[in-house]
């Protein structure tokens, strides 16, 4: 189902290992989102290469497209969609979250209208399981309430924070017996929720631990809070999570956010910042961030970090970059996202090899002293 060792550590930073069913993951890792089966842009095989161990999938987009009935003539998402190493899926919470008004939120699940087709649906803890059963991914997520930092204009009270959060571990409940009569060999992590309050967090830890769950993961950050707020909690939890087990910060966030997620105790990370940027042209380097849609790149022979070893740098300069995304080609996302997801990737195994010889804390200021100094 799923092993995990912490084979070094420095301060709460650990370096670990996780064994999961479809091979074995180094921690800390960031994992690239792949929410309809694939990581936008970019091919499986360019993935293996820069050294991508795990990727997500998402559980309520599969749902609504292919669907289940597809995917399971497929025995599951690996074989679907050409991948071979370890699957993450979220629940659909988030998904859900983002719905807005037009889900209905009840002790029972979450009722809503198809985005895609209209067909009025149902999502409870029992149907994420039933739904992550099927896709065969290696962690499932439990349902949660993604819990809102603002509504309509108004932040989110404690007393709000709080009936949301007791609901999300019952929830959580509820996923783990299902997940159980499912006979399902995967591992399934509960989420931490609470809201921007600490008191809130320490309670949903508390009750998610005598769960005994696999793993466990701080949902309801960077959801449109302030950054000081998301770091404040990031501060604030991880640490207090089973010292045994994994911990995953979900949707986090910048190589910054990443560094000090590390130094908080996080070993696992998602985001979709490195292809949704490179889709817009803002491209990452060791030395601050590159806009490569700007006119002082029209010329410019440089690859975009000369520091890179990945396949774009190898071998095409910014001011290529530059006139592939004027021209609207479909090789200028491609190449962008090659780019930032190995620059991600590569930073993790970085901080692996910091942690393995006991240098975290001088990487991560170098690393932040680089990456203010800018292009």
């Amino acid at each position: 189902m799923l092993t995990f060792e912490v084979l070094a550590s420095e301060g709460l930073a650990r370096r670990g290992r996780l064994g999961l069913r479809h091979g074995v993951v180094e921690t800390p890792v960031f994992m690239p989102v792949g929410t309809y089966g694939s990581v936008k842009g970019v091919l499986p095989s360019s993935l293996e290469a820069m050294g991508a161990e795990i990727i997500l999938g998402n559980t309520f987009h599969l749902w609504l497209r292919p669907g289940t009935d597809v995917i399971a003539r497929f025995a599951g998402l690996h074989r679907f969609e050409g991948w071979t190493r370890p699957i993450l899926t979220d629940s659909g919470g988030f998904q859900v979250w983002s719905l807005g008004a037009n889900a209905k939120v009840s002790e029972l699940g979450v009722a809503f209208q198809s985005p895609v087709n209209g067909d009025k649906l149902l999502l409870t803890p029992e149907v994420s399981m039933q739904i992550q059963r099927v896709l065969d991914s290696d962690i499932a997520m439990q349902f949660d309430e993604c819990t809102a930092y603002e509504t309509l204009g108004r932040i989110t009270g404690e007393a709000e924070a709080c009936r949301s959060m007791e609901m999300s571990l019952r929830w959580a409940a509820r996923s783990r017996a299902e997940f159980a009569r499912l006979e399902n060999p995967n591992a399934l992590f509960g989420i931490v929720q609470g809201g921007m309050f600490e008191t809130l967090r320490e309670e949903s830890v508390a009750a998610l631990t005598e769960l005994d769950l696999p793993g466990y993961a701080i949902g309801g950050v960077s959801v449109g809070e302030p950054k000081a707020e998301m770091q404040r909690i990031v501060a604030h939890t991880p640490h207090r999570l089973p010292a045994g087990k994994p911990r995953y910060l979900m949707g986090v966030g910048t190589p910054e956010d990443l560094i000090d997620g590390v130094a908080a105790g996080v070993d696992m990370f998602d985001c979709v910042m490195p292809t949704r940027n490179a889709r817009n042209g803002h491209l990452f380097t060791r030395f601050g961030d590159l806009r490569i849609r700007n006119a002082r790149y029209k010329t410019d022979e440089q690859p975009i970090d000369p520091t890179c070893a990945c396949p774009t740098c190898a071998r095409f300069s910014r001011a290529y970059l530059h006139h592939l995304d004027r021209c609207g080609e479909m090789l200028a996302p491609m190449l962008a996202s090659v780019h930032n997801l190995h620059f991600y990737v590569a930073l993790m195994r970085d901080i692996r090899d910091a942690l393995e010889t006991g240098t975290f804390a001088a990487f991560a200021t170098a690393f932040c002293a680089d990456r203010s100094r800018g292009i």
